[in-house]
């Protein structure tokens, strides 16, 4: 009973040792609202098939958090701005030329991330500005300005999510559909946009501009071998996303490795997770347990009648 005792006592102190420091507290509370927007919007970029937009996206915010930087501005404002208008260009180059829409992509997202690069270089030689942390995050660094804006700008994100959720899901899996009905495709399409913009800017102090698109795609393609309802899906990603980033916190502290990396890490071990103990799952003798989660592993792509899925988003 006693060394039992001890187990307890040594487990408690390894989960309370880091929240003897502040920005620890921190970074644990600025790794809940960035797991948490990350997998809501990250979800709908996964059933749209449209993961790389979410890379364009995300890199796109360099050149405007630079500006920002430059004038003297709040830097989450200038790259948000700059997200949406690389949405934007990337809008007018499919509109006005034949150029196809993954070469799109790849314009568009070469161009501003060289800009940004160029402007945080050139801003490097006359201020003290470390490239690395737009680029990687630095969670521990996490000031109580920085984490009330993230919390603020993920509460707005979180917020639109809700109100239009219905016609988001139904723009994810049928566009045509969505047009039929009346409902502004087009508009919706760019109010996605500027919440994944959103998203972006809200996580980039914590795990970078390069690593927000992995914490965005990771939990929700994992959630997606889970389940085969998105609202479902939405939940576990989210409970992923939380997982990812206060495991990786935890192996960060102790390890002394980078913060982003490290949460980003424990995604995709949890991922590797999913798809090799899935078929174990399956072969549990619950039937309900296995309606309920969906037969974990899905290794191939299985189709969903859209209108049984909207069915079954409206239920959740």
């Amino acid at each position: 009973m006693f060394d039992l005792w001890q187990v307890v006592l040594k487990a408690w102190n390894f989960l309370a040792e880091p929240f003897s420091f502040e920005f620890i507290l921190r970074a644990f509370a600025s790794a809940l609202i960035v797991g948490t927007l990350c997998a809501v919007t990250g979800s709908f970029l996964i059933v749209r098939r449209l993961s790389l937009l979410g890379l364009v996206v995300s890199n796109s915010v360099i050149p405007g958090v630079a500006i920002a930087f430059l004038l003297s501005l709040n830097i989450f404002v200038g790259g948000f701005l700059s997200g949406v208008l690389a949405t934007l260009a990337l809008s007018w180059l499919q509109l006005k030329t034949r150029i196809k829409e993954d070469a799109a992509m790849g314009i568009v997202m070469a161009v501003f991330f060289s800009l940004g690069i160029i402007l945080i270089t050139e801003i490097q030689k006359t201020k003290k500005v470390d490239l690395n942390e737009f680029l990687y995050g630095n969670i521990l660094g996490i000031t109580y300005p920085d984490l009330f804006t993230s919390l603020g700008i993920g509460v707005v994100a979180l917020v639109i999510v809700y109100v239009l959720f219905r016609q988001l899901v139904l723009l994810s899996f049928d566009p045509l559909w969505t047009e039929a009905v009346g409902l502004p495709a087009n508009r919706l399409h760019y109010t996605l946009m500027a919440l994944i913009s959103l998203t972006v800017v809200a996580s980039m102090q914590a795990v970078g501009v390069v690593l927000t698109i992995a914490l965005m795609i990771i939990p929700g393609a994992t959630a997606y071998l889970i389940t085969k309802r998105f609202a479902t899906m939405i939940k576990v990603a989210m409970g992923l996303g939380v997982v990812s980033s206060i495991v990786g916190l935890y192996i960060s502290f102790y390890l002394d490795i980078p913060s982003g990396p490290s949460i980003v890490m424990v995604s995709a071990v949890l991922l590797l997770a999913t798809i090799f103990l899935g078929p174990l799952v399956r072969r549990l003798p619950w039937q309900a347990l296995y309606d309920r989660i969906y037969g974990v592993v899905v290794l191939k792509d299985e189709t969903v009648p859209n209108t049984a899925a909207l069915e079954r988003a409206d239920k959740e």
